[in-house]
């Protein structure tokens, strides 16, 4: 009982906050994230297309918290062979789906920026699912090591220009992935 009450009032100080900014033209919430871009991730070696969508809630002035799904997928090669298959390079793609929370910080205020334009720092946090398919005929070992750990963790620096009231373009750059994206606000 008393955790349903702690979540309850959690819940109602959420919305209080969030009415509050609505009231002062602060909101940067109820707003989804849809986009496309190119990432680079170390263990991998080599850049790959990502599409990204989080929808964004309002949690204090100027922050906001976002759950997110990202999907890209990279195909490598391994060289293997055995005395009953003949020693050459079979392929293997990986699909990778993080999830997670974007926590974001909007500048807006502090750079006396036109209420065209957003600017914002953030970081995402979450895990990773991964899935690896090996290509017909290959019976060797199934495990790929990779360097990373299922845990996802991302910083991005980004901005938004706001091409209608209910419609943005955003660019964002982070340490895995760029991309722009349509900011659809609510």
């Amino acid at each position: 009982m008393k955790n349903i009450t702690l979540t309850i009032a959690l819940c109602l100080s959420l919305f209080t906050v969030a009415e509050a900014q609505e009231n002062t033209g602060e909101s940067y919430g109820n707003t989804l994230n849809i986009g496309l871009g190119i990432g680079y991730y170390g263990y991998v070696g080599q850049t790959m297309p990502v599409v990204h969508a989080d929808y964004e809630l309002n949690v204090a002035r100027n922050f906001t918290l976002a759950p997110f799904i990202t999907v890209y997928s990279y195909r490598k090669y391994h060289h293997w062979g055995s005395p009953n298959h003949p020693y050459r390079d079979y392929y293997y793609r990986t699909t990778v789906i993080p999830v997670g929370v974007k926590g974001t910080y909007y500048f807006d205020q502090l750079l006396g920026a036109n209420s065209r334009w957003d600017f914002y720092l953030a970081a995402s946090l979450g895990f990773a699912i991964r899935k690896t398919v090996w290509e017909d005929g290959y019976s060797g070992e199934t495990n790929i090591s990779h360097s990373s750990s299922g845990l996802y963790l991302d910083g991005h620096i980004g901005t938004e220009f706001h091409a209608s009231e209910n419609v943005g373009i955003y660019l964002d750059l982070s340490t895995g992935q760029s991309m722009i994206g349509i900011a659809f606000h609510f």
